[in-house]
């Protein structure tokens, strides 16, 4: 039997991203995104929020780190994954979370810059614990539009 898990979300960050590394080196970023839904009842307009956790990977949890603030209008293209553990006092907690295959900068809105162009939020990312080396990068920006951040390997068609 085939099976699907895909998920794409349009929402605001709740809280700015959080940057950790692996005892690898690998980049994990975690964040929060509030998605809205609007509808009416009974002739009165309503809201409905939901809140869901979102977990990004290697140089895209980096750019997100460095990019992305509470309040930033995201689109995010993913996977569902069930997580659980065990508290120190031997609870057990699970949850559901979005593991992040894409994150696109959505434009900002008036209250921001007016070219809807992004420039880092955070002086620099949190050094990496002995992160072991990384492969050179490909040199330059590659004729990339500097108004966003360099796509990642995952995002080019070859």
């Amino acid at each position: 039997m085939a099976s699907l898990n895909s998920v794409t979300l349009l929402g605001n960050l709740t809280r700015d991203p959080e940057l950790r590394y692996t005892p690898q080196g690998t980049a994990v970023t975690t964040f929060g995104l509030a998605v809205n839904r609007r509808y009416s009842q009974e002739g009165q307009a309503r809201e409905e929020v939901c809140f869901i956790d979102i977990v990004a990977f290697g140089r895209q949890a980096e750019t997100v780190n460095e990019y992305l603030t509470k309040g930033n209008l995201a689109l995010v293209e993913g996977r569902l994954q069930w997580r659980s553990w065990e508290t120190p006092e031997g609870q057990k907690r699970s949850k559901h979370e979005v593991v992040a295959n894409n994150v696109q900068f959505m434009p900002r809105g008036s209250g921001g810059q007016s070219d809807g162009s992004y420039q880092p939020a955070r002086s620099a990312p949190p050094s990496r614990p002995s992160a072991p080396p990384q492969p050179p990068s490909m040199g330059g920006r590659g004729g990339f539009d500097d108004s966003f951040p360099p796509p990642d390997d995952d995002d080019l068609p070859f």
